[in-house]
């Protein structure tokens, strides 16, 4: 029997999160736009980043047991989460959701989940390109310190088969930062991945974050291209959905897309709020890119990319001079 190649799927961007939110209180809003989603026959939801908790990267916080308030520990079906899990089993919605996980041998990462139709998780990503300082930065308002709050993601850039009767696809899942690192794109791309999952959190003005220059407009822009340019390069539908609103003070980045093997944006949030958009795609149209332009196995030369695994950091040609 053919697998389900084609379905709806859904972006639900999210609004802002107050800092003293409960986490029953915010399970139950995403509840709600879980809802919607399957309300309009959605097959597949994707939340966003840290989707359960303000951003608390942005402060510097003394406490160690305040920041392991913003975490999930231990098994987060169960819990104040266990509601999502129930709704998505009941109608038959699977989801993507990004949340901070406290490991039970006590490492700390930024993480997101696949969870199926049947309410289970299939998959799970933490999170590889960090942004950010260990330390804060004096003098500016908001901080960015996921590296002083995460571990880097150890499980690397593994996809997923799914449940053909449930969707039929091959799943990438990246995580905010992630989305503007093309070898994370290909590295899923080489195990024939034909859907890519984003959750995000980015600001919209980093003032004092080396942003002073760029406005909300060009952030944006810069977030679509990451997205639009890698579904192309690549020949697959990306799903990329944002936190969004002022939280806290914090202008947070809205814009959430759908992308398809082209790299044309199918739809895209213009509210800075919570949003469900739903559109149907057909994975069938990423055919056509991985035969033809993106055919990896009659075009790729990785002989010559081996600067890419070999070195980290640039580095600087000599200075020219004149050939003898």
């Amino acid at each position: 029997m053919a697998g389900v190649r084609k379905f709806k799927i859904a972006a639900i961007q999210v609004g802002p999160i107050a800092r003293t939110a409960k986490r029953e209180d915010v399970v139950e809003r995403l509840c709600g736009l879980l809802q919607e989603a399957a309300n309009k026959k959605a097959t597949l939801a994707v939340f966003p980043e840290l989707t359960l908790t303000t951003f608390f990267p942005k402060w510097l916080i003394d406490s160690q047991e305040e920041v392991d308030s913003y975490f999930e520990k231990g098994d987060i079906t169960k819990g104040p989460c266990k509601p999502l899990f129930d709704l998505a089993k009941h109608n038959g919605i699977g989801f993507y959701l990004g949340y901070a996980e406290l490991t039970e041998d006590g490492h700390h990462f930024n993480t997101s989940i696949l969870v199926d139709n049947r309410g289970e998780i299939v998959h799970k990503y933490r999170k590889v390109h960090l942004p950010g300082f260990v330390e804060p930065i004096a003098d500016i308002p908001f901080q960015q310190l996921e590296k002083r709050y995460f571990e880097y993601g150890n499980l690397g850039f593994q996809a997923v088969r799914t449940n053909p009767e449930w969707i039929d696809a091959t799943v990438g899942m990246l995580i905010c930062n992630d989305r503007r690192w093309p070898e994370a794109w290909r590295s899923y791309a080489l195990q024939g991945m034909d859907l890519m999952l984003i959750g995000y959190n980015s600001v919209a003005n980093a003032v004092g974050l080396f942003g002073d220059k760029e406005d909300k407009t060009l952030r944006q822009y810069h977030s679509d291209l990451s997205v639009q340019s890698n579904a192309y390069f690549n020949s697959c539908y990306a799903v990329s959905v944002g936190k969004c609103g002022n939280e806290e003070g914090q202008n947070l980045l809205a814009g959430s897309l759908i992308v398809d093997p082209t790299g044309r944006t199918v739809v895209q949030s213009v509210i800075e709020d919570d949003d469900v958009l739903v559109r149907e795609i057909d994975l069938d149209e990423t055919i056509i890119g991985k035969q033809k332009m993106f055919d990896f196995a009659r075009h790729r030369r990785p002989e010559c990319y081996i600067r890419l695994t070999e070195q980290k950091g640039a580095i600087a040609l000599p200075p020219y001079s004149e050939k003898k």
